[in-house]
Formats: C-alpha cells, structure tokens, sequence
C-alpha cells in the first residue's frame, strides 16, 4: 500500500511539472520569441531600436526571462528539491498555487506591455503577483531546511550559486515592484525607466538566471559530462563575486561590476572544470552526441557576453554592443543550456521512456547558435558601421532563433506526451 500511495504522490508531482514546462513552453514561443521576432523586423525596417514601442521590448524581454527561463526554473526546483516535497500537502497544493500566480503575474505584465489596456492596475498587480510566487518558494525552502548543512560536511558546490540567484531573484522582483508602482501611479505608459530598466536587466539575468544556471551545471554535469571533481573554494568564490557584481551594478559602479561578472565567469568555468579534459565518457544515452559539445559552447557564449559588457562600459554611445551582449547572454548561454540539459534531464523527471527525438534535439540547438552568432555580429555592424546588409540580416538571425525555439517545443511537447513509464517514479535522472 506505502509503494502505490508514494508511486501516486509521486505522479501528481510529475504532472506539476509537466504544467510548470508547458506553460514556460508556451511564454517561450509566443510571448516571448515570437514577440521578438515581431520586435526585430520593425527595427530592421526603420534602421533604430526606437522603432519599436518600449513596452513592446521590455514585455519581450520579462515574457522571456521570467516567463520562460523564470517558470522552468521554479518548476525544476520545486521537483528537484528533496525537502521541499515532504513538508508540502498531499496534492502539492503550494506547486500549483506558485504556477497560478507566477503565469498570472508573467501574462498580466505582457498584456500591459503590449495591449496598454488597464496597464495602471495590471502593471503593479503583476509585479505583486510574481513577488508572492516567489514568497511561497521562499517560505518552503526555509521551512524545509534544505540548505542547511549537515554536521561535519560541506555544502555541495550548487549551493551557494542556487543561493546567490535566489538573492538576485528577490533584489529584481522588489525594484520592479518599485518600478512597476512608480510608473502606475505618475507614469504615462507601462515602462520602466531606461537606466532602471538596465539594472533590472542585469539583476534578472546575471543576478537570477545565470547562477542558477551554474547551480544546476554544478549539481548534474560533473556526471553526465565525466568531469573531474570540482573546485569547492573556486565555485564559492564564483558565487560571492558574482553577488558583489550584483550590488555594484545597484549601485551605479558599472565598469567594475562588468570586471566583477567576467572575473565570476571564469573562476566558474575553472571552479567546475568544463574545458578541462573528463575523467569519464560523458553519459548521451537517449540524446544526441553532441550534447557535452553544447554545453561547453553555452559557456563559451557566457565569456562572449562578458568581453561585450566590458567593452560597452568603455564606450559613450555601446547600444549595439549592449544588445549583442545581452543576446549573448540570454540566448547563447541560457537557450542554449536549456536547449542542451533539457532534453537529457526532463523525460527522466517526467517518468518518461526518453527524449521524443535526439535530432530534433541537435538541430534545434544548432540553428539557435547560428542565429545567435548572426544576431551577435549584425547587431554590432549594423548599430555602429549603419550596414544595410547588416540590418538585413537582423530579421533572418530572428527567424532562425524563432525555428529553432519551434523545433525544441515540439520536441519537449511530444516528449510529454508520451506514456509514463508503468515502474514506480524514482524523481530524478537515471
């Protein structure tokens, strides 16, 4: 009796998180590429950022890094997170409650963004919305005392990172609670102020989705890619550094906290020990070979954004290289991981047989670099040289990102939709 109630606890869990990946499916295609692809065919025509409407962009980028990114990450959390599922009620009922108001929050800000309609309740509601999404996460992680070391052992090295973005994670949605606040009650549309916008960039980002990035490479990669053990001081230090970045950004030390977020991407990269020969055969079973190739290019992508962001703070007038850096970071490093771990993490967690196709996998994850490293370059030219060539070739980077967003969620959807495996649920990789 004790082996099916826990194999039926354990089902309930797994379609949380099949919700928690379906709607950051859905934020990913629509919302947020789609949206960008819109974006980038009218800044193409009329040759200046401006030609989009500033809701429209910050809509983009929040439906992107918060809807998508934002959403898998929640989800895989809650699911990963041992302790949080034993102090939770029988039918996960925080899970659900998280997903509710986290997606209510996400669509309510791009609805604003975009549609301008009742945009002065709907802007600071949202910000409210995904604040309590975040207080419930933060609550049970408390209460579960899940990072908590144990007597005479040290912290395993995702700890600290996964920390680090939870701050990051905290520090943006406040300021854009202020944001969102300050604009509703003496704004005249749904935008927040391009410098604090840039800070809520770098917080979104570099504060939350990056480290947590990090944590999760930490936490499986040594595994599946046959890595030698990681650098324990090296990887905490990654994660302080990174934090400090965080702060000096806040507070207006720009130039510094670009040295400060490149200086944190290298010690993770040696930390972890990623282009260092593997002691072991990295494990591909049920994806494509190329998945160890992808990640170390992901954090390739990572120091790319890093040299961009520096040279930005050098220059009067950065704001193709600003751009380019800034898809650097959101697409080469972060699509790119997720395009690269989803695949070889999710069927396992979904109780799946495996991953739907391991080349859909592959050329998805291609054609997402080549339209990133297209994206990369014409931004640079085309903002700084005015090439016509170069603005041509924005709307083509788009559309290749745009397939190959398309081919990863046909990819992760018919892997949903699979049967579930009639063995009892171990809630992790194998």
């Amino acid at each position: 009796m004790n082996n099916v109630l826990s194999f039926e606890r354990e089902q309930k869990l797994v379609r949380l998180l099949i919700s928690f990946i379906a709607v950051g499916l859905v934020f990913m295609v629509l919302p947020g590429t789609f949206l960008g692809v819109w974006n980038l065919f009218a800044i193409s025509g009329g040759h200046s950022a401006s030609s989009v409407p500033a809701t429209w962009i910050q809509a983009h980028g929040h439906a992107q890094v918060f809807g998508w990114v934002g959403t898998f990450i929640l989800g895989i959390s809650f699911y990963t997170l041992p302790n949080l599922r034993r102090i939770t009620s029988p039918n996960y009922a925080e899970g659900w409650l998280m997903l509710a108001l986290w997606t209510l929050g996400v669509t309510g800000r791009w609805f604003a963004g975009v549609y301008l309609i009742g945009w002065r309740f709907l802007l600071p509601s949202s910000a409210l919305l995904e604040l309590a999404a975040f207080c419930i996460l933060l609550w049970m992680g408390y209460r579960s005392h899940e990072f908590k070391p144990e007597p005479g052992k040290q912290l395993p090295p995702f700890v600290p990172l996964f920390l680090s973005g939870v701050v990051g994670l905290a520090l943006s949605l406040l300021l854009l609670c202020y944001e969102s606040f300050t604009a509703a009650l003496s704004g005249a549309a749904p935008v927040v102020p391009a410098i604090a916008d840039a800070k809520l960039v770098v917080l979104e980002t570099w504060g939350f989705a990056v480290p947590v990035a990090w944590a999760y490479t930490a936490k499986w990669m040594p595994v599946f890619l046959g890595l030698r053990k990681p650098h324990l001081r090296m990887v905490g230090s990654a994660a302080l550094v990174n934090l400090a970045a965080i702060f000096l950004v806040l507070a207006d030390q720009l130039f510094v906290a670009t040295l400060a977020l490149t200086a944190s991407s290298v010690l993770i990269i040696l930390g972890l020990n990623l282009w260092v020969p593997a002691e072991e055969p990295a494990k591909i079973t049920g994806v494509h070979k190329t998945f160890p190739l992808f990640i170390r290019l992901a954090y390739g992508w990572l120091l790319v954004a890093d040299l961009l962001i520096v040279i930005s703070a050098l220059l009067a007038t950065p704001a193709g290289i600003t751009g380019a850096a800034r898809h650097a970071l959101t697409v080469g490093f972060l699509a790119t991981m997720v395009f690269s771990v989803a695949p070889r993490m999710l069927p396992a967690f979904f109780g799946r047989k495996g991953l739907y196709s391991a080349r859909l996998m592959f050329w998805a994850t291609l054609v997402l670099n080549c339209g990133c490293a297209l994206r990369v370059v014409s931004e640079m030219v085309a903002y700084h040289f005015g090439a016509t060539v170069a603005w041509i070739a924005l709307p083509i980077s788009a559309s290749l990102e745009l397939t190959a967003v398309v081919l990863f969620a046909i990819n992760m959807f018919k892997t949903m939709a699979q049967p579930p495996l009639l063995a009892e649920l171990r809630g992790g990789p194998s």
